[in-house]
């Protein structure tokens, strides 16, 4: 169908387009902020005409434009709507998938209910009344989830997105319609078969050491049935990707986080985040395994509160030792 809203020219160019009603308050910038890879990733582009995006289906590649139209009354509950509009092969794939991409199985009912919300910390309840619009997305897309955690073990995240950036520059292919109808130099993540392709010095270069450039290849070696484990349970798929060696309980963690939605997992063995959420939560610092019974009594929920943490504007004390940054190409 025509979106009516959109400009006449993008509208008339797409390949296909999609209005979805999320049923209530929603923020497209937020929801969607958890998979981008800094601002700097030229996978996504944001702009005032609306939050593009580019990546592969197993139809091929598709750019995808999303609008967020709050006119009162635009929904049939009177709320938001959110329109896409697809360019490429992968047109009727995306939009298949943009309900769930954009947080449409994520419930927060039982998280609102009062008697559970009683439970939470009053920042945490603050949060969540400030912040009704916020889902958690499941892109269902495991290689692209995947590469860019994996090249996050272990360093810091400015390593990881400079590395990141160089790859994509790189190895990246120009998104459909970049340049024309979408924005210059949007760009679609290497196929698991376009990121085996890359030779050793070119991980070298971009300061991705060589355990984690192993682990991408053992992983993407068996890509098929990586991208099969998005159909299963969040806890399933994350137990199934720890049998690849190299990849532990943050790697899988912080995978199902954007591929599933998950609601529940915690990225246990992060640099930060323990240490955050004993601050935020008791004016202490604490290790995973004070996190783990700090978060407990909202099992099923962890995710949630975490999320709501960060977006309290809580920052923890800037004390202690920082994690250094290195260079891998100067060795």
């Amino acid at each position: 169908m025509t979106i009516a809203d959109a400009p006449a020219r993008l509208a008339a160019a797409a390949d296909a387009s999609l209005r979805w009603h999320p049923g209530g308050p929603y923020d497209l910038h937020r929801t969607l902020g958890i998979l981008m890879r800094g601002n700097g990733d030229p996978s996504f582009a944001s702009r005032p005409d609306g939050l593009w995006m580019a990546f592969t289906t197993p139809d091929g590649p598709v750019t995808l434009r999303l609008t967020v139209n709050s006119q009162a009354g635009f929904g049939p509950d009177g709320g938001p709507c959110v329109d896409a509009l697809a360019w490429g092969p992968g047109s009727d794939a995306a939009l298949a998938g943009v309900p769930r991409l954009l947080g449409a199985d994520d419930d927060w009912s039982a998280f609102d209910e009062p008697s559970f919300a009683a439970t939470l910390p009053h920042m945490v309840r603050e949060a969540r009344r400030r912040n009704p619009d916020v889902r958690l997305p499941a892109t269902g897309r495991m290689v692209d989830s995947l590469v860019p955690t994996i090249l996050e073990q272990k360093v810091t995240v400015i390593e990881a997105r400079r590395g990141f950036r160089y790859l994509m520059y790189r190895h990246g292919t120009p998104a459909p319609g970049a340049g024309t109808v979408a924005p210059t130099g949007l760009l679609v993540r290497p196929t698991a078969e376009a990121w085996l392709r890359i030779p050793s010095w070119e991980w070298h270069k971009a300061g991705v050491g060589p355990q984690r450039s192993a682990t991408v290849m053992r992983a993407l070696r068996s890509a098929v049935a990586l991208e099969r484990l998005a159909s299963l349970p969040a806890a399933e798929a994350a137990t199934k990707i720890q049998t690849i060696p190299g990849i532990g309980v943050w790697t899988a963690a912080e995978v199902v986080q954007r591929t599933h939605g998950c609601p529940d997992s915690i990225a246990v063995g992060d640099y930060h985040l323990a240490a955050y959420v004993g601050a935020a939560l008791t004016g202490r610092r604490t290790d995973d395994a004070g996190m783990l019974a700090l978060l407990e009594p909202w099992t099923g929920h962890r995710q949630r509160v975490v999320r709501m943490l960060g977006l309290s504007g809580f920052r923890k004390p800037t004390f202690g030792p920082r994690m250094t940054i290195q260079d891998h190409r100067a060795h």
